[in-house]
């Protein structure tokens, strides 16, 4: 059976949203799919997000019949709303933030670490396993929906962030398949995917819209990070096309600070009212602020809305604590705490309570998004920031904003950053926001299948490859010093903007690769060298320019062209269509060849 559907995933940190479009009719917009699941024990509605909670089930549960699904019974744990409700009522059984720990290369993310910080009685899961239980969700609710149009057999694209690494792409690819995708799914970066639903809203008119030299700015917060991409307008045989210029750092700064936010102020209330919360007392505060912060700043919303935590002093047992936070001091906190105005020199200010830190997810000290959009925009030399210290504003085309992300819901932020934009670009270059009916919450989704249905159909691309050049490190040969490792130098083996797909041979002198003993492969890469170019050799550089991904540890076959546990060889750099990353090993003198798979480090 061929394929009657394109579907575009989005596995979001806060929410997940699978939209489809059929493959037959070019003219309709891909639509959402709603998602059956449990909104109480015993309860299943249908919502058109999926909340990227997982509750997991403890003995004092209701009976797990509560926990049926149309097309599962007898399970001990929840995906969905309910699991969301429940991270403010049982923050240590509930996993939240799956997508950002598959990005944290200081912990194995195949090892059960979830909840993070759980009691040892709550029996926990993986990154990879939890994004993986999301993922299955979204294939069985659309196997329910469309019976006759088994997943597997339909064009599938699933989103990451742009700025997820080779790594982090393979773990998201090894979660997909095991949740039931066919081998031919394709990765598509969010940024991208939010403007091609842009292109599939207004049609053809995009290029009334915008023009060649034109810049397009995509400000995607989410939940739990914050990604900046720019794209430019360019010509190419007489027709406007679109290219990814930049990708942004993975910052994990979003949504969820905010709610962290709230729930700080919330306990000043609390303590006002002579009631001073406990530690997990305030972890269920910083949940239950997540539903008064999307009260409070949606279009139209309430004036005030209450926040209750459970009780936990003898008077309060079995019963609640609850205060109120209202919409204008929700705004001025949200807006002026992180959007504050700044130049277009600014650099994100890191901040150390101490030399020690305890271990978990590596958010962001500084929670300004301004300060972050603007190192973003100087290092890509759309402002004049990093020539000029005074930060006078660059001149040219205007600069398009697309805004993302739930976050956005909100007209004031959106605001604000058009006016924080204005002051570094000026008048003849000022911001404007794409026009057009943006859905925040579903635009990923939706234009992941739009760009399913156009991949295969010839529609508008947006040229993009790989998002960050990529190096091996090699070690230098020379006398040893005790105590000191030799220096190591960095060899670029995937240059910024290699097409998926495609394949290099990297230039170099012949390399001496370990076999026949365990040995670890150390690779980097850079969102910011764009001029490298395979072969080329770095001898030094900065942790802003150049950052150590995860190692690759394998122990590979001896061969017997291996001198002293060393074979010569030259390597092949292969971007597969899902942009994962391959590193080949061909034996200079033989047809030896060697592979080299992504390894999670086993740290803990």
């Amino acid at each position: 059976m061929s394929a009657r559907f394109a579907l575009g995933i989005d596995l979001g940190t806060t929410n997940s949203v699978l939209a489809y479009a059929p493959l037959d009719d070019a003219a309709t917009s891909p639509t959402v799919l709603p998602i059956p699941q449990l909104t109480a024990p015993g309860t299943v509605e249908s919502r058109p997000l999926l909340p990227s909670f997982l509750y997991l089930a403890g003995a004092h549960d209701a009976g797990q019949a509560g926990y049926d699904l149309p097309w599962a019974s007898g399970r001990d744990f929840v995906v969905g709303e309910w699991a969301r409700k429940q991270s403010a009522e049982n923050a240590t059984r509930t996993v939240a933030a799956a997508k950002s720990w598959l990005t944290y290369s200081r912990v194995d993310r195949r090892k059960p670490i979830l909840p993070w910080g759980a009691p040892d009685e709550v029996a926990k899961i993986s990154p990879v396993e939890a994004s993986r239980r999301y993922l299955e969700h979204l294939v069985a609710a659309w196997e329910y929906a469309h019976p006759d149009a088994p997943f597997a057999e339909q064009s599938i694209v699933l989103t990451v962030p742009a700025s997820f690494d080779a790594a982090a792409r393979e773990l998201t690819r090894e979660a997909a398949l095991a949740a039931g995708f066919p081998e031919s799914f394709i990765l598509l970066e969010e940024p991208q995917a939010a403007v091609y639903a842009w292109l599939a809203d207004v049609g053809d008119d995009w290029r009334k819209l915008l023009a060649i030299g034109d810049s397009l700015l995509v400000c995607d917060i989410g939940g739990g990070t914050t990604d900046f991409t720019l794209v430019e307008v360019a010509g190419a045989a007489g027709a406007l096309t679109l290219e990814r210029a930049a990708v942004g750092n993975h910052t994990l700064v979003g949504g969820d600070n905010m709610d962290l936010a709230l729930a700080h102020y919330a306990a000043g209330l609390f303590e006002k009212q002579g009631v001073k919360l406990d530690a997990w007392q305030s972890v269920g505060l910083w949940h239950a602020c997540r539903a008064a912060k999307e009260s409070l700043l949606a279009e139209g919303g309430a004036e005030r809305h209450p926040v209750s935590v459970l009780g936990r002093g003898s008077r309060l047992i079995g019963g609640t604590v609850t205060t109120e936070l209202a919409r204008d001091d929700v705004m001025q906190l949200l807006v002026d705490g992180f959007f504050p105005p700044c130049e277009a020199s600014a650099k994100p200010v890191k901040q150390r309570a101490s030399g020690f830190r305890e271990l978990g997810l590596p958010y962001e000290s500084d929670t300004a998004v301004t300060r972050h959009l603007a190192a973003f925009l100087s290092t890509n030399g759309v402002t004049n920031a990093a020539a000029s210290p005074d930060g006078a504003a660059a001149q040219g085309k205007p600069l398009h904003v697309l805004f993302n992300g739930g976050v956005f819901k909100a007209e004031t932020l959106r605001y604000r950053v058009l006016d924080v934009l204005e002051g570094w670009c000026g008048t003849s270059r000022k911001p404007q926001a794409l026009a057009g009916d943006i859905d925040l919450d579903c635009s990923v989704a939706r234009g992941a299948a739009f760009y399913a249905r156009s991949k295969l159909g010839g529609g508008i691309r947006i040229r993009g490859g790989a998002a960050r050049s990529y190096y091996v490190g090699i070690e230098s040969a020379g006398l040893a010093i005790p105590g000191a490792p030799r220096p190591l130098r960095a060899l670029c083996v995937v240059p910024f903007g290699m097409e998926e797909g495609t394949e290099i041979d990297v230039p170099s002198d012949e390399i001496g690769l370990v076999v026949g003993e365990p040995a670890e492969f150390r690779f980097f890469s850079s969102a910011v060298r764009k001029e490298d170019r395979p072969g080329d050799l770095i001898p030094r550089w900065t942790e802003d320019e150049i950052i150590e991904t995860d190692t690759l540890a394998t122990e590979l076959p001896a061969s017997a062209e291996s001198d002293d546990g060393y074979v010569p060889v030259r390597f092949l750099a292969k971007l597969t269509e899902l942009g994962v990353f391959e590193l080949w090993c061909a034996a200079a003198n033989g047809a030896d060849r060697w592979k080299l798979e992504f390894s999670v480090r086993e740290n803990s």
